[in-house]
């Protein structure tokens, strides 16, 4: 796992004594806020900020529930949280510590109310949707004018990926956004619990596995901006910022992002306090420096993900809050569903699968 710490060692003086400042140790997903934050919190808070990264769910849910994590706040996606949160791995809010709850957006709260009942244990940093990656040129020079870069069929018709294989398709490694949106091409629900619905996903997968390059959940963003992939079926932001990136390098590469049309799965990534966590008060404080309007904008304005701040928008870029792709209208929100976690017995069909589909034996 790609690791990276961030310190600056903030000294207070303190009646001609030096106390060297408290640790918050943070772990988010990797390329996920501008560093500019991270400093700023530092400077303002006299914190010392360790920061880690990581780049998927399972990773992070083994470090939590092995216990003594280490860190002070961690940033699950909300199917895990619910999950954590069971299994007693957080620790509740602390309302009077975070007089910036008052900024948060009810269209999202009422949404990870589903993960977090009452938003107890956690505040939302980040949401979207989980959708296709497309270099439009060659996809086009593939398939055609016509080729159905807004549809699952792109991704899910083993004629289309056969010739899309040449220039490269990845997929995320990411069984709690792929399964679904498998069974929702199906025409089955996206939320089932059924093991044998479950298993129906390999019908789409197996077909299309031979002409997959790769199963990752960051490598994407690099691959799709720099031209050495034309397809990837990876999570709104990272994709919007690998269009970016590329217009950025004016490398010729033209790069689209679309929610499927047949549907799209909306995410979640809260941000939560480990039930041991080494220093709560200094987690509250991070949480609170999050919530504030204008640091939640800088961190949208720089990853190009939505976030549940309501009071943050006025101070949102015009490629951010006028984006559809990362702010949706609300006849594509509508289309938009949710998933919850899988019970144990279930998660490990789902577990099983994914392994036989990533291996395609």
């Amino acid at each position: 796992m790609f690791k990276r710490t961030l310190t600056l060692t903030a000294i207070l003086a303190l009646g001609g004594s030096v106390v060297m400042a408290d640790e918050v140790r943070v772990y988010n997903w990797s390329d996920y806020i501008d560093e500019e934050l991270l400093t700023k919190f530092e400077e303002e808070t006299g914190l010392e900020l360790i920061y880690d990264v990581f780049d998927s769910n399972e990773v992070l849910e083994t470090k939590m529930l092995a216990g003594g994590s280490g860190y002070d706040v961690v940033v699950p996606s909300g199917t895990f949280l619910q999950r954590q949160v069971t299994a007693g791995a957080f620790q509740k809010l602390d309302a009077a510590k975070l007089p910036n709850l008052e900024n948060t957006w009810d269209v999202v709260s009422e949404r990870t109310e589903q993960y977090d009942p009452e938003n107890a244990y956690s505040i939302n940093y980040m949401w979207g949707t989980t959708g296709i990656g497309v270099n439009v040129g060659k996809v086009k020079e593939l398939l055609g004018e016509d080729a159905p870069i807004d549809s699952l069929e792109l991704v899910f018709n083993p004629e289309n990926m056969e010739k899309l294989a040449g220039c490269g398709v990845h997929f995320l490694d990411a069984p709690a956004e792929m399964i679904p949106m498998a069974l929702k091409y199906l025409g089955e629900d996206p939320d089932s619990h059924d093991p044998d619905v479950i298993k129906r996903a390999e019908e789409v997968f197996m077909p299309v596995r031979p002409y997959i390059q790769k199963f990752h959940s960051s490598e994407y963003i690099n691959a799709l901006a720099n031209g050495d992939i034309c397809v990837a079926v990876g999570w709104s932001g990272d994709i919007l910022q690998s269009r970016d990136r590329a217009a950025e390098a004016d490398n010729g590469v033209e790069i689209e992002y679309h929610a499927a049309k047949e549907g799209a799965q909306m995410w979640f990534d809260q941000m939560a306090i480990p039930v041991d966590a080494p220093n709560p008060d200094g987690a509250h404080v991070f949480l609170n420096f999050i919530l504030d309007a204008q640091n939640m904008a800088a961190a949208s304005n720089y990853v190009y993900y939505a976030n549940g701040n309501k009071a943050s928008q006025e101070f949102l870029v015009e490629d951010v809050i006028g984006d559809p792709a990362i702010y949706p209208d609300e006849a594509t929100l509508a289309n938009l569903f949710t998933t919850t976690p899988y019970p144990a017995k279930v998660q490990r069909v789902a577990t099983r699968l994914w392994t036989k589909i990533k291996s395609g034996t």
